[in-house]
């Protein structure tokens, strides 16, 4: 089943209970968490996921795109997050190990994220260590309403197969340009889980802004 993953990034945050609400009929919540030095923006933090947790039961799916993630793991573990990716180019390697391996004693999803500059093979030490997660962005993380990047199928693709050689169980999300027109392709290269910003809170009827994209 594909599952979709509205990201409040394109939400109203005047009205961000109102805007979570509307996208209820979703499979997981996407919480963008950016800290202005490994993407150049900054959006919300541990306080914001906290508050989220109290107006929704949602599968909260915080995406981490900061700066050395281990310092951080424990906090948003706390606050709510079901599920919480880091980048793989946040890090050292052994650090992002440590990281998820806090995140299983905290007792949330683990999970891992790639840029467009990074290779599919990347991923192969943290399936072995068990993830549940991989993000595959399919644009420079930082900012929505980007264009979706087709050469990223090829990279969807490899990491499809790596994760039925060596993690089957492991969900493939893709982030980044996903509306109607490119769900089917990110779908067909492997993915399962899509995140959507502007295609979904973009939309008169959110409902079905959320159903189109279940391909």
């Amino acid at each position: 089943m594909i599952k979709i993953a509205p990201s409040i990034l394109s939400a109203d945050f005047v009205n961000l209970e109102r805007d979570i609400k509307k996208v209820s009929s979703a499979d997981y919540l996407h919480v963008d968490v950016m800290d202005g030095c490994f993407v150049p923006n900054i959006t919300i933090g541990v306080p914001v996921v906290k508050s989220i947790r109290k107006c929704t039961d949602m599968f909260l799916d915080v995406h981490l795109m900061i700066d050395k993630p281990l310092r951080y793991i424990e906090d948003f573990a706390k606050a709510g997050a079901d599920l919480l990716s880091i980048h793989l180019e946040a890090d050292h390697p052994t650090r992002i190990a440590e990281a998820l391996k806090v995140m299983g004693e905290c007792g949330v999803k683990k999970a891992v994220a790639l840029r467009p500059i990074t290779a599919a093979e990347a991923v192969l030490p943290y399936l072995e260590l068990g993830v549940d997660l991989v993000l595959v962005m399919t644009v420079e993380p930082g900012f929505g309403g980007q264009a979706f990047m087709e050469s990223q199928l090829d990279t969807i693709r490899q990491v499809r197969a790596i994760i039925e050689k060596y993690n089957p169980a492991c969900e493939l999300e893709v982030d980044g340009g996903i509306a109607p027109k490119t769900a089917p392709l990110v779908v067909e290269a492997g993915a399962n889980v899509l995140v959507a910003g502007s295609a979904v809170y973009g939309k008169e009827d959110i409902p079905a802004a959320i159903a189109a994209l279940r391909v």
